[in-house]
């Protein structure tokens, strides 16, 4: 998402990030290959099976029977993904919707829906009973969202466009997940721009828009309701910042996040700033943890 302007450089978080130098040699590693299995259409056994019988090696993850790295990026020309047995996606991403832990017949918001890995996360979880809205403000990436939904064979779902900071309020929801639009620092093993850290400006835009989705999705949960704010970017104004100010403009809760992975929790400084100690129960995942990208989320719910 980073448009314009010089990167401020990685060594900023040089304080923040635990084992630097193990940081540092992971983000010049590519990223392994890693497929997430499509519970509507498939077991992660039957997929295994049909795979392995291809010449695919496969090997699930240590914290669930459904996320897999595969041997070869070829795994995305198979007849498999074609019939949305699975979906090609970052380890990292699967966290924000495991922190959201969607129940069937519940309703539910993705704000920021598009490509659709997340969403159709949530919907696998579901076990398509309940009501799912797949929201996509961005014309140019509804298609890919359409694509992957109906890949996927979601069933329960409602696609809408609205600007997430403006969704009508109409409708209040069990649980919402926003995935922001965000500098994408922690996408830099596949995305080499990003290598220089992301702009101020570009961080600074992203952090006003980042508050106004937060607010919006708070006010639209029903009382008792659970949000998930995550990113995919190292910038604490992008994360800790954003969190802050929701606590500062409603009655929100934090709630800690406990991972089994390894991982790290949120931080109470940056530079000049200190943070409330309670962002600690954030979570940050970075590239040299899981061998994957980076990421940050926050679970947030509303009082009854």
């Amino acid at each position: 998402m980073r448009r314009g302007g010089v990167g401020r450089g990685l060594d900023v978080y040089r304080d923040i990030i635990p084992d630097w130098e193990d940081f540092v040699v992971a983000c010049s590693r590519p990223l392994p290959t890693t497929l997430r299995v499509n519970t509507l259409r498939a077991a992660p056994s039957a997929l295994c099976e049909r795979l392995s019988r291809k010449g695919f090696s496969l090997a699930p993850a240590e914290w669930t029977d459904d996320l897999l790295t595969v041997d070869d990026a070829a795994v995305s020309r198979t007849v498999e993904h074609w019939l949305g047995m699975f979906y090609i996606q970052e380890a990292v991403q699967t966290f924000p919707v495991l922190v959201l832990d969607p129940k069937p017949g519940e309703t539910i918001l993705d704000m920021c829906a598009s490509p659709g890995g997340k969403c159709t996360h949530i919907a696998a979880l579901m076990q398509g009973l309940g009501a799912l809205v797949a929201n996509e403000p961005l014309g140019q990436r509804q298609p890919a969202l359409l694509s992957n939904l109906n890949r996927l064979g979601v069933m329960n779902v409602t696609a809408t466009s609205y600007r997430g900071e403006s969704f009508p309020m109409q409708t209040r929801f069990d649980r919402i997940l926003v995935d922001a639009p965000c500098s994408a620092e922690g996408t830099l093993r596949k995305e080499s721009s990003l290598r220089d850290g992301a702009s101020e400006s570009a961080i600074a835009r992203l952090s006003r828009l980042q508050r106004r989705l937060i607010l919006r999705a708070y006010d639209l949960l029903m009382p008792g309701g659970v949000l998930v704010y995550s990113t995919c970017t190292f910038a604490p104004e992008e994360n800790e910042e954003t969190i802050v100010y929701l606590l500062k403009e409603r009655d929100a809760i934090l709630v800690p996040i406990m991972l089994t992975i390894p991982c790290s929790p949120g931080i109470t400084r940056w530079a000049e700033k200190v943070y409330s100690d309670v962002v600690s129960g954030c979570v940050r995942i970075y590239p040299h943890q899981i061998d994957s990208g980076g990421g940050f989320i926050a679970r947030i719910r509303k009082p009854s």
